[in-house]
């Protein structure tokens, strides 16, 4: 068996990577501190931090450094698939990886491990095909819709 042919990292690092995505493509944000986007997402910040650095590794992000310094989109966030965020960060199927971990290494086990593998191949392939018809900047633009209706619905709660 090997599992990092099903990937290397929670999935939870690709729902956390696409927020902070979605944030650094708003208004173009020059650079935006690992620390302000994890207050921001309610998340912990050294988790945030390796999940950036696994996107700037991969090219999405860069990094500035010193006073103003932070993370900023490389792309355009309408050119940055979903597809391409999920294939930099080898997000783990967990049941890929649970499917593939019941077989053993006798011969009957052996030969499932296969046939699990290539099922779960497919299964890769398939997901990738959906994120492929999605963009960061897609997803921006509906949440930038989520956020204006939040805020009327906070100053009207708020006046009442």
């Amino acid at each position: 068996m090997k599992p990092e042919k099903c990937g290397s990292h929670h999935p939870k690092w690709f729902g956390l990577a696409l927020q902070a995505l979605v944030i650094l493509s708003k208004d173009r944000i020059q650079t935006c501190p690992s620390a302000e986007l994890a207050v921001y997402l309610q998340s912990e910040a050294t988790l945030l931090r390796r999940i950036l650095a696994a996107l700037a590794k991969g090219g999405i992000l860069e990094t500035r450094e010193g006073r103003d310094g932070g993370y900023r989109l490389r792309k355009d966030p309408y050119n940055l698939t979903l597809a391409e965020v999920y294939r930099v960060l080898q997000v783990g199927d967990p049941l890929c990886l649970g499917i593939q971990e019941t077989t053993g290494d006798h011969r009957f086990g052996v030969e499932m491990n296969a046939i699990f593998s290539d099922i779960t191949a497919e299964m890769d392939r398939s997901i990738l095909g959906v994120l492929n018809n999605y963009t960061v900047g897609q997803i921006a633009e509906r949440a930038h819709d989520c956020k204006e209706e939040h805020a009327v619905t906070s100053s009207l709660a708020k006046s009442e």
